[in-house]
């Protein structure tokens, strides 16, 4: 059996926390696609911890992580984060698991996400500029190297090979401000190739579904949010890779049918990092406040992230394209500090209401129509059980679940691990 806990928004909508509280209960926690753009944000025994590449389920003695194929792995910043967690006395030797098809962000990658988004001026499309898009487009171009590649006695020429590739495409860009990092990331890549050769390296595929088979629980973590899929998402101002649930089938390399709870993971607000189209945000005052009090700022980039109220439409339309079964709603404390919050149930867009979205947002004059909820003024992050939280607030969740047709089975009241309410 495999539960699937994935963002629906434009990311940042708190599954590391959720990950980790879920993550007692299965057996295996595996990473299905996305790269080090991710930020899964933990707090373990009272300290941040910010996890990019490896699964939330890390720190469970019992339980076994996985990264699977559809995940891009940039070795240096992922022996980094492996020496931090090991800092904290895990043992990544004996709970983490890689699959050999995963591919590999090289150096090069970096300098091509570099120079493409400069060259797109006004245009950029706000990536993290990790490699992670050209990473995905040696993948689909059939070029790209992967972590079994690694342990190839062949793999410094099959990467010299595509390091000249790269280098002939960057001859058509201005690289002068960074020309001579590539040497640098260079040297820093082999060295973290050497670490990556000493991890648990494994037929992802194969290893995924003997765990299945022997009757094993499975939760499938998603990374980024719905609203950023490649193919469903406000494109272009994407990821580069599915995020919704259909994209457990082939990252991980798992049938349809192994699939069985779709658990979304909403804000009980909006945000977004970067360039895109985002109808409900707010350039004012309010804006500037949700910021402030949801202290929202990216947790790889540290770019402050936009903000506005909760967007039903747009939330709506994931809950669709990914079959969710469950939500958990996170930073719902956020909205203490409010006299009224406001959800967004439609878009208005050339005079016309609709609750579906265009094809392309992006350009469009969309006015959110909005529906009013008195607040409430009391401090929620205190309260033990969802029954303790104020009227105000559980009648605002249960317009929630009634727009959506979804239950919302959790509330988060707080960044700390037992700061979770089930209803």
């Amino acid at each position: 059996m495999v539960d699937v806990l994935l963002g629906l928004q434009w990311g940042d909508e708190g599954k590391g926390k959720i990950v980790d509280y879920f993550a007692g209960k299965y057996d295996v926690i595996a990473r299905f696609q996305g790269g080090p753009n991710a930020g899964h944000t933990l707090y373990v025994n009272g300290q941040k911890v910010v996890l990019r590449t490896i699964p939330s389920g890390v720190f469970h003695d019992s339980t076994i992580n996985l990264i699977g194929n559809g995940v891009v792995l940039d070795p240096v910043a992922f022996q980094k984060e492996s020496q931090d967690i090991s800092a904290l006395g895990i043992d990544l030797t004996k709970n983490l698991f890689i699959a050999e098809k995963t591919h590999i962000i090289v150096p090069t990658h970096r300098a091509l996400d570099k120079a493409s988004e400069i060259a797109k001026g006004n245009d950029k499309i706000g990536s993290t500029l990790k490699g992670i898009g050209p990473a995905y487009m040696d993948k689909t171009g059939r070029n790209g190297l992967r972590v079994g590649d690694v342990m190839s006695a062949d793999f410094e020429n099959l990467y010299a090979k595509l390091k000249q590739k790269h280098l002939e495409l960057l001859s058509h860009f201005d690289i002068s401000e960074f020309s001579d990092d590539i040497a640098a990331w260079e040297a820093e890549f082999f060295e973290a190739v050497k670490f990556l050769r000493t991890m648990n390296v494994v037929a992802g595929e194969y290893f995924i579904n003997e765990k299945l088979k022997a009757g094993k629980k499975v939760l499938a973590e998603g990374a980024q949010g719905s609203m950023l899929d490649v193919d469903f998402g406000t494109y272009p101002f994407v990821t580069s890779s599915n995020t919704i649930s259909a994209g457990v089938c082939n990252g991980l390399g798992i049938a349809p049918q192994w699939i069985k709870e779709v658990i979304g993971v909403t804000k009980a607000y909006c945000t977004r990092v970067g360039s895109g189209p985002f109808p409900t945000e707010l350039h004012d005052a309010t804006g500037e406040q949700l910021r402030a009090a949801g202290h929202e700022f990216g947790a790889v980039t540290g770019r402050p992230r936009r903000c506005g109220w909760i967007d039903l439409v747009a939330l709506n339309y994931t809950c669709m394209l990914s079959g969710v079964t469950q939500l958990v709603m996170t930073k719902s404390d956020v909205l203490d500090e409010f006299d009224e919050v406001y959800a967004c149930t439609a878009y208005e867009i050339n005079g016309q209401q609709t609750k579906q979205l265009p094809f392309q947002l992006n350009g469009l004059d969309v006015t959110p129509v909005y529906e009013k909820f008195p607040g409430w003024t009391e401090k929620t992050a205190t309260c033990k059980q969802f029954n303790e939280l104020p009227n105000e607030m559980k009648s605002f969740v249960s317009s929630v679940e009634k727009y959506l047709g979804v239950p919302v089975k959790y509330v988060s009241n707080g960044p700390g691990r037992d700061q979770i309410l089930e209803k």
